[in-house]
């Protein structure tokens, strides 16, 4: 049996959000189309069946389409009648007059049908030519009293239907000789940990090794230090997930990379595994390695 394709076409009034919403739908593991001509929607969708990868789909419509509204409807109840895979939703983006208006004088930015008028003008053509398709809509949502966050939060509830695009945490271990990753939101310097390198035995193994883990865990300040920690992103995790981010990226560094940081990732990565998905990379782990063979 085929699977179940989800189709939401984005429209609404210029500046109630809609770019938000295409961001928001691309983390939610959407493929994303801006402004496609309905003419060509059903070879697309041909493509989408082809392939057999994609399951969700959210085209945008807007101002710079409008003449192409009425095929729309057409288009979609053509595409509705012939699959029984397809699950076709149209999401209405709007906001006040008022809010609008301030929204465009806020970022200077001309109406799309005011180019050389009044913004307010542009707004209430641009309303009665909406009006339309507002009404067909299964979902309306007005952005007037909301923030970006809000609006993020509110298409998660309405269309996360699966946990693979859920809040998921990369844990990653580096070496600080190799300077801090650059898209870490949360940076942990283990270099007081009792260091590996420096028994003969443990010096070319890595924190993979069961003995390198052991010889790093077995110390009272690792544990000590773990239980702090662990319990400081356990409290920290849910206020990252209500800011809406999608993930979050934890970075723990010794001096090579190689020792005591990947054995604390593993045993921090597991540990979230609990409640999140987890990603857990070694970044430098192998880079020593690499350095003496170049030698």
């Amino acid at each position: 049996m085929a699977e179940t394709i989800q189709l939401v076409v984005v429209t609404g009034m210029s500046g109630a959000g809609k770019t938000v919403a295409m961001q928001s739908f691309e983390d939610l593991g959407y493929f994303c189309v801006d402004n496609m001509p309905p003419a060509l929607l059903g070879k697309f969708w041909e493509l989408v069946k082809e392939s057999g990868k994609i399951s969700k789909v959210a085209l945008v419509i807007d101002l710079r389409s409008r003449a192409f509204y009425d095929e729309i409807f057409g288009m979609l109840q053509e595409l509705d009648d012939g699959n029984d895979n397809l699950r076709p939703k149209i999401l209405f983006l709007d906001a006040s007059d008022e809010e609008l208006v301030a929204r465009y004088k806020e970022t200077r930015r001309a109406h799309p049908l005011a180019m050389d008028g009044r913004v307010l003008d542009g707004i209430q053509r641009e309303r009665e030519l909406l009006s339309e398709i507002k009404s067909k809509a299964q979902l309306v949502i007005d952005t007037s009293k909301i923030s970006p966050r809000q609006l993020r939060e509110e298409l998660f509830l309405n269309f996360e239907s699966d946990q693979s695009t859920a809040f998921h945490v990369n844990v990653m271990s580096f070496g600080f000789k190799y300077g801090v990753p650059i898209d870490a939101d949360i940076v942990m310097d283990v270099r007081f940990l009792p260091n590996p390198y420096y028994v003969k035995d443990l010096r070319e193994k890595t924190g993979n090794d069961q003995a390198v883990y052991d010889y790093v865990m077995n110390s009272e300040m690792t544990e000590e230090f773990y239980q702090q920690f662990i319990k400081m992103l356990r409290f920290v995790m849910p206020g990252y997930q209500k800011e809406g981010k999608s993930s979050v990226t934890i970075a723990i560094g010794c001096t090579g990379g190689q020792h005591r940081s990947v054995a604390l990732a593993n045993r921090i990565g597991k540990a979230l595994q609990e409640k999140y998905p987890v990603n857990i990379t070694h970044r430098d782990m192998a880079k020593r390695k690499e350095t003496v063979n170049r030698s």
